[in-house]
């Protein structure tokens, strides 16, 4: 199986779905709320409460913010959430998530990562790989994969599969029965296990969220 690689796996990175929908949030605010985001913020360090769970309360109970909205705000008064305000901090973020996701014992793990983001890519540019902090999900319409360090010596491939029969190699989630995307795993602790065969269901994944 030949895969291209590339210089910088960062390149490899698109911008999650979240941003977007943050940004028409941000730019909602003033008419929904009478406030922009940076009114909010010092309006919220002025008169606010100390913590950012109590902040989310004071937001909802006393201005009548909706629960997203007001964890948005609470989050954003303490420093956290910047990285969604823009295409480009999040991806500057996305590349500090990844570095941390596979450094000190899990740092061997890193080749197996990349090589699974390019394998992805491979598959159709379509494919947008847009990394949180814990997991890097692969989005077409939604998302159809995902790489998650599990341990300090395995990744696992996430599956998003539904309820199609699969070879044993590949494990259930429980994810069909939970409702969640991801419903099947492949285990992979080494290059030489990224074979024809993860790329065929990798292929499947992609393909199952073409409608």
């Amino acid at each position: 199986m030949s895969i291209k690689t590339t210089s910088s796996p960062s390149a490899l990175y698109s911008v999650s779905p979240s941003v977007e929908m943050v940004r028409k949030w941000i730019a909602d605010l003033p008419a929904k709320t009478g406030r922009s985001l940076e009114e909010w913020l010092t309006f919220i360090e002025e008169n606010g409460p100390a913590t950012e769970m109590e902040r989310r309360a004071w937001l909802k109970q006393s201005h009548g913010i909706g629960t997203n909205a007001a964890w948005w705000l609470a989050e954003r008064s303490v420093g956290k959430g910047r990285e969604e305000d823009s295409p480009e901090a999040y991806l500057r973020q996305a590349a500090i998530w990844v570095d941390e996701m596979f450094s000190g014992s899990k740092a061997h793990l890193r080749p197996v990562a990349d090589t699974l983001m390019q394998l992805a890519k491979s598959i159709s540019m379509e494919v947008n790989i847009c990394p949180g902090k814990t997991i890097i999900p692969f989005y077409r319409r939604h998302v159809f994969a995902q790489i998650k360090p599990a341990t300090r010596t395995r990744i696992d491939l996430g599956l998003a599969l539904g309820n199609t029969a699969v070879p044993e190699r590949l494990i259930d989630t429980g994810g069909f029965a939970k409702r969640d995307r991801i419903t099947h795993r492949i285990p992979l602790s080494s290059l030489k296990e990224i074979d024809d065969e993860v790329k065929e269901w990798l292929m499947r994944a992609y393909q199952r969220d073409a409608g």
